[in-house]
């Protein structure tokens, strides 16, 4: 175990020297990862900010519940119940049938006409605060609470959800095809610089190769290459998307103060950083691990 631990050790070191004694082809390569990784992952914070703005915008979509009018305090208690108790449903606020009218008076300017009512025509009712925001889920709740008794009337305004819906989904698609795209280039960008360096150490390799060193020795530096040109190149790609946001929110904060709004763009989540970092770490790797396995088999020991 010591003895492996060594190995990858002295590997790891060896690739940072290399690194460092080409500076500038390093950097250009750290650079064109960076730049290419900050595309997709761009276009995926701006989707994610996209969606915040829109449900801070309208609000999150609710499910007014509307009981019958022979519908008692005892009934509206025990639906009251159920709805709290719905895996579903995260939170329930009721609306007795005297706060709805109330309210109508206050919003309407129609007291009087209100006043000369000899009963009150409206129902209690509950707004549903689902848990989950996507149409379906919202549609099948709906579904579901019409078939409830006692209740007369299900209302969900769920044109909007579907729409930011669709327009995400297709956002998200565009995300998927670009970052797809420029992950063969990048894997083609890491498998051409390895397949130079191990041109360049052809002889090194035969020589290395007479004195019994394996493959997997011999591999190990340029695998360990090509992943910290992935990773630096991921964290290059993070460095690129906070400073473009913090540049773009000085001129936002301008825009958000003419509509009342504090909304500020934010950047990745600590799970999301380690996720861009890992995939460009990894795109790094397997660039390598395919160029080495191209080319190291063909090198023999003369």
């Amino acid at each position: 175990m010591n003895n492996w631990l060594v190995q990858h050790v002295s590997a790891l070191l060896f690739t940072l020297r290399r690194l460092r004694a080409t500076p500038a082809s390093s950097l250009f390569n750290i650079l064109i990862i960076g730049i290419a990784i900050s595309l997709p992952a761009g276009m995926y914070v701006l989707l994610q900010n996209v969606q915040g703005l829109a449900e801070q915008a309208t609000g999150a979509p609710q499910i007014s519940v509307f009981l019958s009018l022979d519908a008692s305090r005892e009934d509206a208690a025990r639906i009251g119940g159920q709805l709290k108790q719905h895996e579903a449903i995260g939170r329930v606020e009721f609306v007795s049938r005297e706060q709805a009218l109330e309210q109508i008076k206050r919003s309407t300017g129609l007291a009087d006409i209100i006043g000369e009512l000899t009963q009150n025509p409206l129902p209690d009712a509950y707004i549903i605060y689902p848990k989950k925001l996507d149409p379906q889920t919202l549609e099948t709740l709906r579904d579901e609470l019409q078939k409830w008794p006692k209740l007369e009337h299900v209302q969900l305004d769920s044109a909007w959800v579907r729409k930011l819906e669709a327009l995400l989904k297709f956002g998200r698609l565009a995300v998927l095809i670009l970052a797809m795209l420029l992950s063969f280039a990048l894997v083609a960008v890491t498998f051409n610089t390895i397949r130079l360096q191990i041109l360049t150490r052809h002889d090194e390799i035969e020589v290395s190769k007479l004195i019994g060193a394996t493959d997997s020795f011999i591999r190990r530096p340029f695998l360990y290459s090509g992943l910290l040109q992935g990773l630096l190149g991921g964290a290059t790609a993070w460095l690129i998307i906070v400073i473009s946001l913090r540049l773009l929110n000085s001129s936002l904060a301008g825009l958000m103060q003419l509509y009342a709004s504090s909304f500020t763009l934010h950047a990745f989540s600590a799970k999301d950083t380690l996720t861009l970092l890992g995939f460009s770490a990894y795109l790094g790797w397997l660039g390598a691990w395919l160029s080495v396995a191209q080319r190291l088999w063909q090198i023999e020991p003369g």
